[in-house]
């Protein structure tokens, strides 16, 4: 993806789609691992049907197993994402902007949360976040990455 085009805001919150993508693919793995083990054995004087899928268990599996691997490689997306979204808040000389972006964008953390942890006035907070985002456009085209 080129991050050049995205706005400050698109940049930063980046690796927060990433975080919920992983989170999503674990609901999946674990919705799967759900199903598999809901598998039970049924004794019947029936007659097994020839057709039967036996491999049911398996798909599973493998099916588990390859969102495993999907999130192992989302993961080092969103570890790579942070390294390079931390280079660049890094590069804020104001210590509040940084820590402001850090709890906001990397951290995931609420407003309020912020403006408590930084004892800001919310109005206050969303003026810095402004120009931090500011910060961030000038850093992001001054210097390559």
């Amino acid at each position: 993806m080129d991050t050049t085009k995205l706005t400050a805001k698109e940049y930063l919150s980046q690796a927060y789609r990433i975080d919920q993508r992983i989170n999503s693919k674990l609901e999946q793995v674990q919705s799967l691992r759900d199903l598999a083990t809901k598998a039970t054995a049924t004794l019947s004087n029936t007659p097994r049907s020839a057709s039967r899928n036996h491999h049911s268990m398996e798909d599973f599996i493998t099916k588990a197993m390859d969102l495993e691997s999907e999130i192992n490689a989302d993961l080092c997306g969103l570890i790579d994402t942070k390294r390079e979204i931390t280079t660049v808040v890094n590069c804020i000389e104001n210590r509040d902007l940084q820590i402001l972006l850090e709890m906001r964008y990397l951290c995931y953390k609420t407003w309020e949360d912020i403006a408590s942890a930084l004892s800001f006035d919310l109005r206050w907070l969303h003026r810095l976040h402004g120009r931090a985002l500011d910060e961030v456009e000038a850093t992001r085209h001054q210097k390559p990455l």
